[in-house]
């Protein structure tokens, strides 16, 4: 399995750090995409954490909005708002929920939490800023347990009808959704196949190998006439043993000092 490097780790530890303020949050779901999210602010996207409605700026929608912990660590590390503010996670008076909410949060491009909405939008942004003539591009991530929703296969219809190369589908594929295996609740496979007979570009790599993930987005798209979908391997709960691949963390409510500081000595 690939070793997580120093910045894996850190971007982690402000996850955790959001996971104790609020005492609760889906921490597996959210450690799963954190190499992603990386890559894709540190070297793929185009934006300006100073002007978050800057016209020019690339789009990242975040469909499995139960991820929100890695998706404000990584906005707060690039400036749209301070690190201390993770602390205020989930608290009365912050707008840092559960969920991620459009004009709350600086950098969050839409209100998500609902299964199989995110896709879909994202396929309407995609869509109108190609009619604006915009060279901006859409990225939007989806969890694998909420590809069951039909609503998905409804937008890589459209998408692939509408030849939208600006729009890229990254699927975290970690092989567990809430309560169980994907392979049991419902079968996504043969997913890559699927994905193509909608008219989708595929690519497959590892969701935490850092220089893989820099390869395969820093190629987009991956067809010129097509949308993307990259199916990112990854592991639920990566980087903290007992959670990795464990159910029990998809979420954790009342969260003691113990667990926490058990967690924060495999990110150390």
């Amino acid at each position: 399995m690939t070793q997580l490097d120093e910045r894996s780790k850190y971007l982690r530890r402000l996850v955790v750090s959001a996971l104790d303020g609020g005492r609760r949050g889906h921490l597996g779901s959210s450690l799963s995409m954190v190499e992603v999210l990386r890559v894709l602010f540190d070297d793929v996207m185009q934006y300006r954490p100073s002007e978050p409605d800057w016209e020019g700026r690339d789009r990242f929608i975040l469909s499995k909005g139960h991820g929100c912990l890695t998706l404000y660590a990584l906005l707060a590390d690039k400036g749209y708002f301070p690190t201390e503010e993770l602390q205020s996670f989930c608290h009365r008076d912050s707008r840092l929920g559960g969920h991620p909410e459009r004009g709350k949060v600086p950098g969050v491009e839409a209100t998500t939490g609902a299964l199989g909405h995110g896709f879909p939008l994202a396929v309407g942004v995609a869509t109108a800023l190609r009619i604006k003539g915009s060279s901006s591009r859409v990225f939007v991530m989806v969890g694998d347990g909420e590809m069951n929703e039909g609503s998905n296969w409804e937008a890589a219809m459209s998408a692939g009808k509408h030849r939208l190369s600006n729009l890229v589908l990254l699927i975290d594929y970690n092989k567990l959704q809430s309560y169980g295996p994907t392979s049991v609740v419902m079968d996504l496979e043969p997913l890559a196949d699927k994905l193509t007979s909608f008219g989708m570009a595929v690519r497959e790599v590892d969701g935490h190998d850092v220089g893989a993930l820099r390869t395969v987005l820093g190629a987009l798209p991956a067809d010129p006439a097509r949308p993307t979908a990259v199916i990112c391997h990854t592991v639920k709960g990566r980087g903290v043993p007992f959670a990795e691949g464990n159910p029990e963390w998809h979420h954790k409510s009342n969260l003691s000092d113990q667990e926490l500081a058990m967690i924060r000595e495999h990110l150390v």
